[in-house]
């Protein structure tokens, strides 16, 4: 795939995002510990004719961690680019931690928004400090050691990839990795090690964790667009709290859960009905100008 990417200055904060493909836009919100590199499902959308945006999120890559300061001003900046792009109009996709800010996006430039996907989204409020995932994330990826961090884990992961696929299995799905061999392929150790070459932190994570707080009920409510919610029913990153929250109270909304063996959906071996799924909803667009 050939990215462009490109830092800009709006409002006296830096941007950096990525463009990938030509036709009709999707502005793609990533998940936690990414950025405008991010690869997962990409190839099938741009193989079928459509343009995807991908900010950097707040803190994360080369954008500045200032605009994070509430998903308000952070969405400003969002759609301060498609005026820069002059990009009239958007499909929506968020994933994972990148979840608030699509919902924010989608409830709050609803003339912009064409349509919202959920992809292993967070909808509301996350990880908190009694967690122990919380307790570990303020320790591995604060600013200070999450480069340190990530160096090791992607090291770690160019040399012994299996194992390393094994070790982070569990922080991605309910099923143990006995269970959930048949869904494996070969490709997703390869898959998780880029994956771990090209992640890193930033500011972006801790503010992730800050912002899932600020959702409310009334911000989803107020989403117009036809909304489409995935996920895999077998998430260890995500509790299916929040497709279920989400589908209750975004209007217009479809709930597909996935029989995939975790967190990533474009990983496995149905990940193909993931892409078929997705593109499939996106089709019923294909009219519109």
């Amino acid at each position: 795939m050939q990215r462009k990417i490109e830092t800009i200055s709006i409002n006296g904060q830096s941007l950096e995002y990525s463009i990938i493909g030509d036709g009709k836009p999707i502005l793609v919100f990533h998940g936690g510990h990414s950025n405008c590199h991010e690869e997962f499902g990409y190839d099938a959308l741009v193989e079928k004719g459509y343009s995807l945006i991908t900010p950097s999120r707040a803190g994360y890559g080369a954008t500045s961690k200032e605009i994070g300061e509430n998903l308000a001003v952070a969405c400003t900046i969002y759609m301060e680019l498609l005026r820069y792009l002059k990009i009239e109009t958007v499909h929506v996709l968020a994933i994972s931690a990148g979840g608030p800010t699509g919902i924010y996006f989608a409830s709050t430039y609803p003339e912009i928004v064409k349509s919202l996907t959920l992809q292993s989204a967070v909808t509301k409020e996350w990880l908190t400090p009694q967690d122990i995932e919380y307790k570990a994330a303020k320790l591995l990826f604060r600013p200070i050691t999450e480069k340190m961090t990530w160096k090791l884990i992607a090291t770690m992961s160019n040399l012994f990839p299996s194992f390393i696929f094994r070790q982070m299995f569990g922080s991605f799905s309910k099923l143990s990795y006995k269970e959930a061999k048949k869904m494996i392929r070969e490709e997703d150790i390869e898959a998780i090690r880029k994956m771990n070459n090209r992640q890193r932190s930033g500011c972006g994570f801790f503010i992730d964790l800050d912002q899932t707080k600020e959702l409310t009920k009334e911000q989803l409510q107020e989403i117009k667009c036809p909304t489409f919610i995935m996920y895999s029913k077998n998430d260890g990153s995500v509790s299916l709290e929040h497709p279920n929250y989400a589908h209750e109270h975004i209007p217009h909304s479809e709930l597909c859960f996935l029989n995939t063996w975790g967190h990533l959906i474009w990983l496995g071996n149905t990940s193909h009905v993931t892409n078929e799924k997705y593109l499939s909803f996106l089709g019923t667009f294909a009219n519109e100008k």
